[in-house]
């Protein structure tokens, strides 16, 4: 059933705000602990949405990175790591709430290392400075917003880590994201406005992704969540 344009944002906001009650929860309850595999922790994190919210639905796989496996993107499937003690370690979940999708991912720092730290503090900023920077351009494409997030990223002595930063939202199912339809994306390549509607002629809402790495010393991290609410 198709929804008005009022209740489809607060219903993605909804979705957005039981994820992010479930990551202060993978938080609170330690998930994220040395000594455990990714992919344990990743089925745990299922889990307490089971039991926080009923959400057996996941509308992209799971992802739980830790140590050089954070510089992965998100299309690379990196073998199963056991988390160390000083290692800084993302999740990256997109739960299906009552037919709407949330797509939000944190980083988590274990130990003292002052890089992990300052990345990790710099991820919200970056993402917060990225929003404001859609905020103020109507016209905005997909290409200005990722460039101007390349920018942000730089001036702070980061490479992204990924081909985009960011990806239309909705409900589930949506129509699939194709890897080649770039106006899908905020990407380099997309020449497009993100302000605008879908082929159904629904406002187009989305997710924006910072994804940080530090090559040289093989970690990174990642923050997303609704860039258009």
């Amino acid at each position: 059933m198709a929804h008005d344009e009022p209740t489809r944002a607060a219903r993605l906001l909804d979705a957005q705000a039981k994820a992010e009650r479930l990551f202060g929860e993978i938080e609170a309850r330690g998930l994220v602990a040395p000594g455990e595999g990714e992919r344990a922790v990743s089925d745990r994190v299922r889990d307490l949405a089971n039991e926080l919210f009923g959400a057996t639905r996941h509308w992209h796989k799971r992802i739980v990175r830790s140590g050089p496996n954070t510089l992965a993107p998100y299309r690379e499937n990196p073998p199963d790591r056991v988390i160390t003690a000083d290692d800084i370690v993302f999740a990256d979940f997109g739960p299906i709430f009552e037919a709407y999708e949330a797509d939000f991912g944190r980083t988590f720092v274990l130990g003292d290392d002052p890089d992990k730290h300052r990345l990790r503090a710099d991820l919200p900023r970056i993402f917060a400075a990225g929003k404001r920077y859609f905020a103020e351009h109507s016209d905005i494409t997909g290409k200005q917003l990722y460039a101007e997030v390349e920018r942000l990223a730089a001036e702070a002595g980061w490479e992204l880590g990924g081909w985009h930063a960011g990806h239309l939202v909705g409900e589930f199912p949506h129509e699939s994201i194709d890897g080649a339809d770039t106006e899908s994306y905020i990407t380099p390549a997309n020449d497009t406005p993100l302000r605008g509607t879908d082929k159904a002629g629904r406002t187009c809402h989305w997710i924006l992704e910072i994804h940080l790495v530090h090559r040289e010393r093989e970690f990174g991290g990642f923050y997303e969540e609704l860039l258009t609410l």
